[in-house]
């Protein structure tokens, strides 16, 4: 891709998301994340009326009458966007590749972020983290972090995205919003009992401190096969090629059944996790699935 083209890209992706975060997402993304995080304030003498479960006993034993700790919303917020550039995300068969949609709900995030003032940043992930862009504020940070959308080129191409909530954890000391935007193809994502980070898996980890928020984009053949014969399929991310018989029922069918169960383990993540969730495919309106999100 040149220059111009890239920029000519840039240019399309920006009016049609800024457009979109402006005139209908600005809204919800106010009223369900604006505020939601309490930073601490002070200490104050205990009232009558108060919550005791607010008790600071430090203070109380050192005073020797009890004393609250008081909190306050933090009015800016800190929003994360962890992005999924590994191979599987070059796949498209309808109207386009799952990376085009995951620039643009992407973009759409960033604007929706700048016009409430707070910041955002970007953690590009493969099976490890290739790229960390900072959060910050104003619209010519978007525009970078469209522009490496558009460009970005992996040096991997597997998908580890409990190493991506790893980093986030480790990065992004106070609590933000994150979104994870990925097909979420990765097996160990899935099994929420994995090992790591002392025993306790990362996306338990993360769920805990951030408000940790999962875009599965996906394609209609990543669900369901056609009936189109004898193909030789690769594995966009081991490069894998083997040949699968479409016009076998039974074929279609354990394909298709792999997908649910897919699906059924990634219920399993989010209900063991809270984590809020929506499925868009690249052939479908994504801004209803955004409302969606944004409302659940």
């Amino acid at each position: 891709m040149t220059s111009e083209e890239l920029l000519q890209k840039v240019r399309k992706i920006e009016i049609k998301t800024h457009g979109l975060s402006k005139n209908i997402f600005a809204g919800e993304y106010h009223s369900q994340f604006k505020g939601r995080g309490m930073a601490f304030s002070e200490v104050r003498e205990y009232q009558p009326g108060d919550d005791v479960r607010s008790i600071d006993w430090n203070v109380t034993a050192r005073m020797n009458r009890p004393y609250i700790k008081v909190y306050e919303e933090e009015r800016e917020l800190t929003v994360m966007l962890l992005i999924d550039v590994s191979g599987s995300r070059d796949f498209g068969t309808i109207s386009q590749m799952k990376r085009d949609t995951i620039a643009e709900i992407a973009a759409t995030l960033a604007f929706s972020t700048i016009e409430n003032n707070d910041k955002v940043g970007v953690i590009f992930f493969s099976e490890r983290i290739e790229k960390f862009i900072p959060p910050k504020k104003g619209k010519r940070h978007v525009l970078h972090i469209i522009r490496e959308l558009l460009s970005f080129e992996p040096e991997h191409h597997g998908t580890d995205i409990n190493a991506a909530l790893e980093y986030l954890t480790n990065v992004q000391k106070r609590r933000c919003v994150a979104f994870v935007i990925s097909d979420l193809m990765d097996a160990q994502f899935d099994n929420v009992q994995n090992t790591k980070s002392r025993g306790v898996p990362p996306v338990v980890i993360a769920s805990r401190k951030h408000d940790l928020n999962a875009i599965q984009i996906y394609d209609r053949r990543d669900a369901e096969l056609p009936d189109v014969g004898l193909l030789k399929v690769r594995d966009a991310e081991t490069g894998a090629r083997v040949w699968a018989d479409t016009g076998l029922k039974a074929v279609r069918e354990a394909y298709a059944e792999a997908w649910r169960k897919q699906q059924e383990a990634l219920e399993t993540v989010y209900s063991k996790t809270g984590i809020n969730h929506v499925s868009v495919r690249t052939d479908e309106d994504y801004v209803k699935a955004l409302m969606r999100l944004f409302r659940n």
